[in-house]
């Protein structure tokens, strides 16, 4: 491999990361995607910025760009947090604000505060497996609009502006400090209105509301895991359970088939010098989808933990066998 090449400088700053998270078997938890779990009375908060641009995507199933909208692209940035109500009990939220832009054409960007998320996560089975330990989770989560954002905009709305019910099942596989995490998702999602009283689908449909499809999601995580963080490659495929395509030349619709698989790689370091403070990053590519911009995303944060329990600095801020 060529050392001057992107290919091998990227490589490399994958296994020098590598190394660097060897270390103590434990880590901390912010996401309702992995499989750890924050201690009782741990309160773990902080900042997420993330950038993600496309200047082709799928109309049904047509790679095509468009010249009249050029590049997509959105900043998001959010405040998430995580609560331990106890070891195996967390809470979790999350509200970002998101600003949009295309770089060609006459569309205008959004921007504003898109959906609140609430999480319960819940671990009620954790067992040791030969020389691994199995665990496995409940989810539940709901997000509302946090702002009366625009939806009727696509591809530069914020948001789809619906109610979404989620209902996940996690399991997670750790062999020292390796690990495999599954997780299954199924996403209940309200009606939307929008401010006109007809639109075009497949046909003609006299009404304000409209009947947004449901959803499942299925996630992979493979990785390594310690207590200077975790390094991990991901695979995500949403799917929704109905819908239509776009139209020829024409733009999406809340309601259209929103299929995508994406590929990325995260990770979360650990300072050792400032307890509690810990800095994430990550990288995605959509590698396939219908009726979806093909995205490359970065984003990176900053998260630090309160402990609130009696003990303070004595007690751990996680699960010990993580």
């Amino acid at each position: 491999m060529n050392k001057n090449s992107g290919l091998y400088r990227f490589a490399r700053c994958l296994i020098i990361l590598f190394c660097m998270l060897i270390g103590k078997a434990d880590s901390n938890a912010q996401t309702d995607l992995d499989a750890l779990m924050m201690s009782k009375n741990n309160f773990c908060t902080g900042f997420m910025y993330g950038n993600s641009k496309w200047d082709q995507y799928w109309e049904g199933t047509l790679k095509r760009d468009n010249q009249n909208i050029g590049t997509i692209s959105s900043n998001s940035y959010a405040i998430m947090g995580n609560y331990g109500i106890s070891g195996k009990l967390n809470v979790l939220f999350g509200l970002p604000f998101i600003q949009t832009k295309a770089s060609a054409g006459t569309l205008k960007g959004m921007q504003g505060l898109q959906d609140v998320s609430l999480w319960i996560k819940w671990m009620p089975y954790e067992k040791k497996l030969g020389k691994g330990t199995l665990s496995l989770y409940g989810l539940g989560g709901f997000s509302f609009p946090s702002s009366n954002y625009v939806a009727d905009l696509l591809p530069l709305s914020i948001g789809l502006k619906t109610k979404n019910l989620s209902l996940r099942a996690m399991a997670d596989f750790q062999i020292g400090h390796f690990f495999t995490t599954v997780s299954g998702t199924y996403v209940v999602r309200s009606n939307l209105k929008l401010d006109r009283n007809a639109y075009y689908t497949d046909q003609l449909i006299l009404s304000d509301e409209v009947a947004t499809p449901n959803a499942f999601m299925y996630n992979i995580r493979m990785g390594y895991r310690s207590g200077m963080g975790y390094a991990e490659f991901t695979l995500n495929n949403w799917t929704t359970l109905g819908g239509f395509d776009i139209s020829r030349n024409n733009m999406p619709f809340p309601s259209n088939k929103m299929n995508a698989t994406v590929a990325g790689f995260d990770f979360k370091y650990n300072i050792n010098q400032v307890e509690g403070l810990s800095l994430i990053g990550g990288a995605n590519f959509t590698v396939g989808g219908r009726n979806m911009g093909q995205a490359t995303s970065f984003n990176g944060g900053v998260f630090y933990i309160l402990d609130f329990s009696k003990k303070g600095k004595k007690d751990n801020h996680q699960n010990p066998n993580k």
